[in-house]
Parts: C-alpha cells; structure tokens; sequence
C-alpha cells in the first residue's frame, strides 16, 4: 500500500539525514492525516492518497513558477528536487497519444459531436485517465478534438 511506501521513505530519509526528502515526507504524511480526518476515516486508500499527493505537486507546480517569476531560482530548485520525489509516488503518467485513444474510444461511447458534449466526454475520459494525465492535458486535447477544423 502506498502509505506504508511512503511511512517507510520517510524513515529511511530521516537515517540517512535527508533533510530534503524526510521533510518533505513528513508535510506529505500530515496532509494525508488531515485528509483522512476530513473524511472521518483512520487511513487513506491509495486513490485518495494519489490525489493528496497530486495536489502537493501542483502547489510545487506553482511555487516553482512563482519563485521563477521572482528570481528566486535557489527557492526554484529547492521545489523542483521536491518536486521530482512526490513524483515517485504517483502512477506512471498516460502520453498524449494513450489519451487521444482514451478520447476516442469516449466520443464513440457518449456520441460527442460538438464543444456542447465537452461536459460529458471529459467525465467519461477523466474516470478513465483518473490519477494517470494532467487534467490540463485531458481538457486541452478534448477541446481540440471537438473544436471544428478552422475553415480556409
């Protein structure tokens, strides 16, 4: 299970006196817990711990970007080491080209013709691609396939 994955790393981390990545696990560790507080549960199963995870490495996203955009690329690297070990514990990622087969295999499902249908091809395609594409991505390339071909 992917707790006991993560409980483990983090107490190699804090053997080997990684101060990077025992810290980080443990911020990761007390965003689970008050995850599963917020549900009234005792532990997380594995979906709910890969959104948990997903969502710490869009804020690192976002810092990365922020500290970029101030000049602070000594913060930048710091985030992106962090980054790169959240990473790990999250499902190996679909291509762009696995997910426009995800795509149409969901249009020929639903009957999507047209951007009206984006609002049920994307929940199709998302319970489909759950924790394995950006949802960036997912929305980018169903917009571009329902969008009409630009006339000349």
């Amino acid at each position: 299970m992917l707790e006991e994955k993560i409980l483990s790393d983090y107490k190699a981390a804090m053997k080997a006196r990684d101060g990077i990545k025992s810290t980080l696990l443990s911020s990761l560790r007390a965003e689970m817990m008050n995850a599963a507080l917020a549900k009234k549960k005792d532990k997380l199963d594995d979906p709910e711990i890969i959104a948990v995870v997903k969502k710490q490495v869009k804020q690192h996203q976002d810092s990365i970007a922020q500290f970029q955009h101030g000049q602070r690329m000594d913060l930048a690297e710091k985030e992106a080491k962090e980054l790169e070990i959240l990473k790990l514990y999250l499902p190996p990622e679909l291509s762009a080209e696995e997910i426009k087969r995800i795509i149409e295999a969901a249009i020929a499902a639903t009957g999507a013709s047209g951007m009206k249908d984006m609002g049920k091809l994307m929940k199709e395609v998302t319970a489909q691609t759950a924790g394995q594409a950006d949802g960036k991505l997912v929305s980018d390339l169903v917009k571009q396939k329902l969008s009409p071909p630009p006339t000349p």
